[in-house]
């Protein structure tokens, strides 16, 4: 879904607060004893073989035209792909060479760059760098270091023992590990796509426990958590207070609650990388501030990796690979779209080189990671009607269609549900991630529901947030669970489904 224009929302992105208990440090401090350069080195998420790390290198002496980063990596760790630098190993050694956008460093001035790599061992941590021969000097010994797995902060530990049942796909049902069938039932907690990139925090209101509470008192089952892959990821455009391990740890809190309370986290990745200026662009940024047509092949299977790596272990949260596609929009190729949807690569229109549900497939898989994976079609993830042609292949069986729908979208009507949803559904599990109208009532809803209901099908609503109902789909007018009137029709009909 499309969000309120900023102005909109400005009352409620100024009142947000991250709390500082949520903070935890980026990086280690870099000691101040080598004063030609410094680097900052973290491990922002790690899995059985693999790991993510992030560098920031300070030039303290004078001006660079261009830059290179050398550093050991011990124990068999492997750089498998990086972002924001040209990444490249010959046995242990490593070597970051700029790109030819972010190649000047001022005297002062800052680089940010990440990797994935592979481990075989303990992964221990660099502490020896230089910047174009020069040595720099950094602090290894942080007793906080977040590669140490007991770290109550590590953001790749799920944390939690709630009640919410580990999923997995049987036939076209999702169930449970007693084989029980589970339908997701519940509502959009929108925030973390926009608020970090925007430089605001990283949540749109509170995420306590209260808050997620009034969720589950609607007797909600799910909690859909659009991601921001810039914010995850922890680039050099995002503050540092709001990405990588602070922004990683921040979903982590609200993953555990809730899941506290019962109900399936899913992890979203809504706004991404990549420049895009062709027909029903969201903005010209070629940073993740909007909706983009298609996952771009720079971020987007670094960032799945590392998502899944951090919850590969905890089968009770659900991958969604990627917001609303709209290739379509891009090519007027039907054929084009959906084989840019599935395979990625040169899309024609789109002018970055994207990455494919494939690609995304693999990368999650590439991990260890079986949780359940959603995959949204085209037209805003509101066309399935050659989902089933272009499917993904997914190794592990646990793959699910996602499904928009609001009363403006093409396919609005029982007859279209009838001839494209009702085939999908038939074969794998079909999850309505948002269903919603911006008529500030709940006729349509009603309509998608009953047709989902009858079918025993899944569905979320847009969204938990306070937004006006004018200006787009708004559950809630205060996050005690207050309903604005279309809310009041998704929570009663919750409630007497599930009460």
């Amino acid at each position: 879904m499309r969000h309120p224009p900023h102005h909109a929302l400005r009352a409620t992105l100024l009142a947000c607060v991250v709390s500082a208990a949520t903070l935890v440090p980026l990086t280690t401090a870099a000691s101040a004893a080598a004063p030609a350069c410094s680097v900052e080195y973290s491990v922002t998420g790690q899995w059985d073989d693999g790991f993510q790390a992030a560098v920031k290198v300070t030039n303290n002496s004078a001006a660079k035209a261009s830059w290179s980063l050398t550093f050991d990596l011990a124990d068999g760790q492997k750089v498998t792909q990086g972002w924001s630098a040209k990444w490249s190993q010959s046995g242990t050694a490593v070597t970051a060479v700029n790109e030819s956008w972010n190649g000047a460093l001022p005297s002062g001035g800052s680089v940010s760059a990440g990797f994935i790599g592979s481990r075989s061992g303990a992964g221990t941590v660099p502490t020896a760098f230089k910047l174009n021969g020069t040595t720099c000097n950094t602090d290894g010994t942080d007793p906080t270091d977040p590669t140490d797995p007991t770290d109550p902060t590590d953001p790749t530990d799920p944390g939690g023992d709630g009640a919410a049942p580990a999923l997995k796909v049987s036939g076209n049902k999702l169930v449970d590990a007693s084989g029980a069938t589970r339908r997701i039932l519940g509502v959009n907690r929108s925030g973390a796509e926009f608020m970090c990139v925007q430089g605001y925090g990283i949540f749109d209101g509170p995420v306590d426990d209260a808050s997620v509470a009034a969720i589950a008192d609607w007797k909600a089952n799910a909690v859909r958590i659009p991601l921001n892959e810039e914010c995850w990821l922890g680039l050099d455009n995002i503050k540092p207070e709001y990405a990588g391990v602070n922004y990683q740890s921040a979903i982590k809190e609200l993953v555990t609650k809730v899941k506290a309370h019962g109900m399936t986290p899913i992890l979203e990745m809504h706004w991404s990388y990549g420049q895009y200026t062709g027909n029903s662009a969201g903005c010209s940024d070629i940073h993740a501030s909007c909706q983009k047509p298609m996952p771009d092949a720079r971020y987007a299977p670094g960032f799945w990796s590392s998502v899944a790596g951090a919850y590969k272990d905890d089968p009770t949260v659900v991958f969604d690979l990627f917001n609303e596609p709209y290739p379509d929009r891009a090519t007027s190729s039907t054929a084009d779209a959906w084989a840019c949807w599935k395979d990625g690569g040169a899309c024609p229109g789109i002018g970055y080189e994207v990455a494919g549900m494939q690609d995304l497939v693999d990368a999650v898989r590439g991990t260890g990671a079986r949780n359940v994976i959603l995959a949204g079609g085209l037209a805003y993830s509101n066309d399935l009607g050659q989902w089933l042609a272009h499917r993904p292949d997914d190794p592990a069986g646990n793959l699910a269609a996602a499904w928009h729908v609001y009363n403006f979208n093409t396919c609005a009507s029982e007859s279209c549900w009838d001839s494209t949803l009702a085939p999908v559904a038939a074969q794998v599990p079909l999850v309505a991630g948002e269903i919603g109208e911006n008529t500030c009532s709940h006729g349509f809803i009603d309509r998608v529901m009953k047709w989902f209901d009858d079918r025993k099908l899944s569905y979320l609503g847009w969204t938990w947030n306070t937004w006006d109902c004018s200006s787009g789909p708004s559950l809630i007018s205060n996050y005690d669970g207050t309903p604005t009137a279309f809310g009041a029709g998704l929570r009663d009909h919750l409630r007497a489904l599930n009460g």
